[in-house]
């Protein structure tokens, strides 16, 4: 197997072959001008030339060529070592040109896989602007024509008057929920949410928060309730009122996407370790190539079907949070026109 010529093998090559070139052109001059030189003069002058020519082509290459080499794969190698952490010392007497080119391709491969991930953050926040901007705007736009329409003689109209004033404060109470549930994702991501840890039995909290949703459930013709043979003497550790609102979304979730006479269940199950807690439903369940994206903020796979039926679309992604600020996960699995299974974990006591 041939070996790479080292650094000082190629400068070593570089300048003999340079050299080599001078010396059989001044060996072409001599021979042409042979008869008037002196026969020791055309041995000792290309040798003379050949040495002369050799010792500065390899001193030039020496200092022009290999040192800033070296130089350029030191800054390389500087450049790689993180902030906050000693920068080592370059050995530059090993086999630099050939590691070169790998630390070279190495580094630029960080480089653009910082690009993309940069990119990628840019198209999520013009996303996300995007979303957030038509989240507000629709009931923005929705006060302001009832109160354009007050203003313009509406006012005095006793049948539309309340009508539309009632319709403006619902209105209004969509724009808080929304950035009420801003604020809480930006909490739970920046890691400022305090949980308040304490053992309770999740089944009891399951059960409130059931008897809660039930009017909305009724509305909608659905049935809520466990699963049944679940043991409903399960405790487990963390904070009480953040796993309700954990509860209330995945179970007003399956409210808003079941059938008319559908159902939702919960089932509580013991994994050894920590607790799974699942919200199914029998609903129009999710296509396989939005699951990747449910928990995502805003995220709809039915937008105008969404928003009529009320929500903000932060819901899903604030529960995800949420859990994952317990050390546990979430997980999502459907089929759709059968329904949906939203799960969780949480630590025991």
């Amino acid at each position: 197997m041939i070996k790479n010529p080292t650094p000082r093998g190629i400068v070593f090559r570089t300048a003999a072959l340079t050299a080599l070139v001078v010396f059989l052109f001044l060996l072409l001059i001599v021979t042409l001008f042979q008869d008037s030189l002196h026969p020791t003069l055309l041995l000792v002058i290309p040798i003379f030339v050949f040495a002369v020519a050799f010792a500065i082509q390899l001193q030039a290459l020496e200092r022009f060529i290999y040192r800033k080499i070296k130089v350029i794969y030191k800054n390389i190698s500087q450049l790689k070592t993180p902030k906050g952490i000693p920068k080592k010392k370059v050995d530059l007497d090993r086999d630099i040109i050939s590691e070169v080119e790998h630390e070279v391709m190495e580094w630029a491969d960080v480089q653009r896989n910082e690009i993309r991930q940069l990119q990628d953050m840019a198209n999520y926040r013009k996303e996300f602007l995007g979303n957030v901007s038509h989240e507000l705007k629709t009931p923005i736009f929705s006060i302001q024509g009832y109160i354009d329409t007050l203003i313009d003689g509406g006012l005095d109209d006793v049948r539309i008057n309340m009508e539309y004033l009632h319709k403006a404060a619902a209105n209004i109470e969509r724009m808080i929920a929304i950035v009420r549930d801003l604020e809480n994702i930006s909490l739970l991501e920046s890691g400022q949410l305090q949980l308040e840890l304490s053992t309770f039995n999740i089944c009891e909290l399951a059960a409130e928060t059931m008897e809660a949703l039930e009017d909305q459930a009724d509305a909608a013709d659905m049935s809520l309730g466990f699963k049944p043979g679940i043991n409903t003497n399960v405790k487990v550790r963390a904070d009480r009122n953040r796993v309700r609102q954990v509860l209330v979304n995945f179970l007003t979730n399956a409210i808003r996407y079941g059938r008319e006479g559908g159902y939702a269940r919960i089932g509580v199950y013991d994994m050894s370790d920590r607790i799974l807690v699942e919200v199914s439903d029998n609903g129009i369940g999710i296509a396989q190539e939005n699951l990747g994206r449910v928990f995502e903020r805003f995220f709809r796979t039915d937008k105008a079907r969404t928003r009529e039926r009320g929500g903000t679309g932060l819901g899903l992604s604030i529960a995800k949070h949420i859990v994952e600020a317990h050390g546990m996960g979430v997980n999502v699995r459907s089929t759709e026109g059968v329904g949906s299974t939203f799960g969780f974990t949480l630590p025991k006591p």
